[in-house]
């Protein structure tokens, strides 16, 4: 299997500072892997590298096998990488709906298509359906990650990024996102199938077409939702494997304060 995404030897300097030391990961179609770490690891250091927040000093990035490392942040977005960041950046003073009209902007999604993405958001998240006319900045902090997954969502990502998607969550709020992470690695997002195709597609488990990469310091959510894991420290990868193999004891060595 060709590899989605893949990072070789990636390093990259903050204010003079090496941050990544030469990171290797690469991410399959329709996988979840989470990346994980202690604070000031690197982990979203490597996001911003992969989405361009942050230029690469050395080493490459590649998305289906095309080089995306010297591209600027609005082309790798257009060509499929949706980025939710820690803090979710939403637009505090439009309407949950207006936030989510963005996300259709982007990608000049209208009429019937636009309606089918918006109809799938609503369904990974009912409450957003709800609170429609409120300003993105009454919301509560998991209404918020709610609206800003939905939204990138709407852009119809080949890979969606997570950086600490539950940070400051109540736990219910927690579980169902990572119902929503498993639905989309099982079905994907932005097929527009009837309702029995749907059931259909959940029975077989057909081929997602949406991969995930989630930085994640909560470790029962990781191993819930992800199929690999990569665990960082001082800017490299120190150990990584199928998330059956993220024990407790690789939990206290590397991930433990």
């Amino acid at each position: 299997m060709t590899a989605l995404l893949e990072l070789k030897s990636v390093e990259t300097y903050i204010g003079g500072s090496r941050i990544l030391r030469g990171v290797d990961l690469e991410i399959n179609p329709g996988e979840v892997v989470a990346l994980m770490g202690r604070n000031g690891v690197g982990k979203t250091t490597t996001l911003r590298s992969i989405t361009g927040v942050l230029p690469v000093r050395a080493g490459t990035i590649t998305l289906n096998g095309e080089s995306i490392e010297k591209l600027p942040m609005d082309v790798r977005a257009r060509a499929g990488i949706g980025y939710v960041p820690q803090g979710r950046d939403i637009f505090p003073h439009l309407t949950v709906e207006e936030n989510l009209h963005v996300g259709l902007v982007v990608h000049g999604r209208k009429g019937a298509a636009a309606k089918a993405s918006l109809d799938r958001v609503f369904t990974l998240f009912p409450v957003l359906k709800e609170m429609l006319a409120r300003k993105g900045g009454v919301l509560s902090g998991g209404q918020q990650q709610q609206l800003a997954i939905g939204r990138a969502l709407l852009t119809n990502p080949k890979l969606l990024i997570l950086d600490e998607p539950t940070e400051g969550i109540q736990p219910s709020i927690i579980e169902q996102i990572g119902d929503t992470l498993k639905k989309l690695k099982v079905e994907g997002f932005g097929h527009n199938y009837s309702e029995e195709v749907q059931n259909a597609v959940k029975i077989l488990k057909a081929e997602g077409n949406l991969a995930i990469l989630l930085v994640e310091q909560f470790v029962d959510f990781c191993r819930e939702c992800a199929d690999r894991f990569y665990a960082m420290d001082r800017g490299v990868v120190v150990v990584s494997g199928p998330i059956a193999t993220l024990t407790d004891e690789v939990v206290k060595e590397h991930l433990q304060v």
